[in-house]
């Protein structure tokens, strides 16, 4: 089933189904991009009809994916990584692949990167919306 952006909280599971679309992408510099096929990472931002958020990559999927390209997760996870928040990713059991290039609408917020979470008081295993940090992504400003 797939799932609107708005609609993903952290979780610890490989459960999330969607569709996006990348609006930008953190460049590294060449040694980092090198690194990149070792097994490091770079981020994107991402967006769908309803909201936008930060995209984790590694190694091949660094070069794999640009800014236009519509990509369809399966079995994603949204979750915090050390030093780098929140985090929409594919992770060791999910799958990115291209579906196409230029094609849907978006929006840019809220960015439910940008929002702090904590644990459902009625479900610690949940988490719900406790603060808005930024509407907009602060890794990827919007221009001016």
């Amino acid at each position: 089933m797939h799932v609107f952006l708005k609609d993903i909280v952290p979780a610890a599971q490989n459960n999330i189904n969607t569709r996006f679309i990348i609006l930008d992408k953190a460049r590294s510099p060449p040694a980092a991009a090198a690194a990149a096929s070792s097994g490091k990472s770079c981020i994107a931002l991402a967006a769908d009809e309803t909201a936008a958020v930060h995209i984790q990559l590694w190694g091949e999927e660094c070069e794999a994916f640009e800014a236009g390209d519509i990509v369809k997760l399966t079995n994603g996870i949204f979750s915090y990584v050390r030093n780098s928040g929140l985090l929409l990713r594919a992770g060791k059991r999910g799958n990115m692949e291209k579906m196409g290039e230029f094609t849907v609408a978006f929006v840019e917020t809220p960015n439910v990167s940008e929002i702090q979470w904590s644990p459902d008081p009625e479900n610690p295993k949940r988490y719900v919306k406790k603060d808005v940090v930024s509407a907009y992504s602060r890794i990827f400003p919007p221009l001016p």
